[in-house]
């Protein structure tokens, strides 16, 4: 069965000079019911090569539409097409939507929710923002959202709309890099000493249930180090990246022969209930890698470790990750690795995608 299905762009708004929001029809409704900070994982051919992007829905549960945000990146196939080429009409594949940047709702408690963005990071949070806003009746959300200007900040008049919808429950601070602003604390880098003035003077974390983070790997670890130390604990911290490098398939065929070290792995993929066996060089060469290029159809999205598309499980044998930024601790405990990132350090390896 295949993992994509089609969808169909019913519209397309102009955001930014350089960002779109595409509005998708699924053919598969009840596939693409999501969950408020998702992602959608789109593939394409390209001059003959399949790349895949991921992008996140920005709309709530109850705007009654599938749309995602997709900003133009220099030199970025996928995201330059999408601001150029791509029209109403024209039929995208993707993925059922997929991630775990999201905290179950409740409605019946006055949670006080952190928003942190940056750039197109803007596109998960937005999309909780709404379904917050709308099922949590006494919930409250502060946005601190920063970009270079003015002019390049996403979203910017729904978030005014939502401002003047939400008075009492929503507050958006914005920070610019290169626009000054009459407060002096909202212009420049959003940097460790800029947050600590913030918490002090302008946001009172005693309250706060959960702080989200969207942006770049620094910047959010900046952001999530700085809360640590006013007072919030990891598992009031949940970080998603974007701009992650997404190289697109660039498959290494699972060698039959072997390295100098004469070192190989006997490698067993389990996928949608067949099991294949591989031979695959201890030579730093992916469990991902080895399975496409045994042209096995395993899930895969950004090849960086950012998302979650590719988790497996090992169930028997030895493994490691070169980087994990999707994976929770006890996953990893539990056995799940990323398998664009994973590599053998047995001479057997079982993994299944199915677990």
């Amino acid at each position: 069965m295949s993992r994509f299905h089609p969808l169909t762009v019913t519209d397309i708004a102009r955001d930014t000079h350089d960002s779109v929001v595409v509005t998708l029809t699924p053919e598969n409704e009840e596939a693409f019911r999501f969950t408020q900070g998702q992602y959608l994982t789109f593939r394409r051919d390209f001059e003959g090569q399949e790349l895949r992007r991921s992008y996140s829905i920005c709309a709530g549960l109850d705007d009654g539409a599938l749309r995602v945000g997709i900003k133009r990146v220099e030199g970025g196939a996928f995201s330059t097409w999408a601001n150029t080429a791509l029209k109403p009409g024209d039929v995208l594949e993707a993925m059922p939507p997929q991630g775990k940047f999201y905290t179950p709702l409740a409605p019946e408690e006055g949670r006080h929710y952190l928003m942190f963005a940056a750039g197109s990071g803007i596109t998960p949070i937005l999309s909780i923002i709404r379904t917050v806003l709308t099922r949590e009746p006494e919930a409250r959300v502060t946005l601190v959202y920063a970009n270079r200007r003015i002019a390049s900040i996403m979203f910017r008049g729904e978030l005014e709309d939502l401002k003047d919808q939400y008075l009492s429950r929503l507050s958006v601070l914005h920070i610019l890099g290169q626009d000054a602003q009459e407060i002096e604390l909202f212009t420049g880098r959003l940097d460790t000493a800029k947050l600590d003035k913030l918490f002090t003077q302008w946001i009172d974390l005693t309250g706060v249930h959960t702080a989200f983070i969207c942006g770049p790997e620094a910047l959010m670890q900046t952001i999530a180090g700085v809360l640590r130390d006013h007072g919030l604990n990891d598992a009031q911290i949940k970080y998603e990246l974007f701009g992650a490098a997404q190289p697109g398939r660039a498959a290494k065929p699972a060698a039959t022969t072997r390295d100098n070290t004469g070192k190989t792995c006997a490698l067993s993929v389990t996928l949608d209930g067949t099991t294949r066996n591989l031979e695959l060089p201890m030579d730093g060469t992916t469990v991902l890698e080895a399975a496409l290029g045994a042209n096995l159809d395993a899930p895969f999205s950004c090849t960086a470790g950012v998302c979650s598309t590719c988790r497996a499980k090992v169930l028997e044998g030895a493994a490691e990750m070169a980087v994990n930024h999707a994976l929770e601790d006890y996953e990893v405990r539990a056995g799940y690795v990323l398998t664009c990132q994973c590599t053998p350090i047995s001479d057997r390896l079982v993994l299944s995608y199915d677990t």
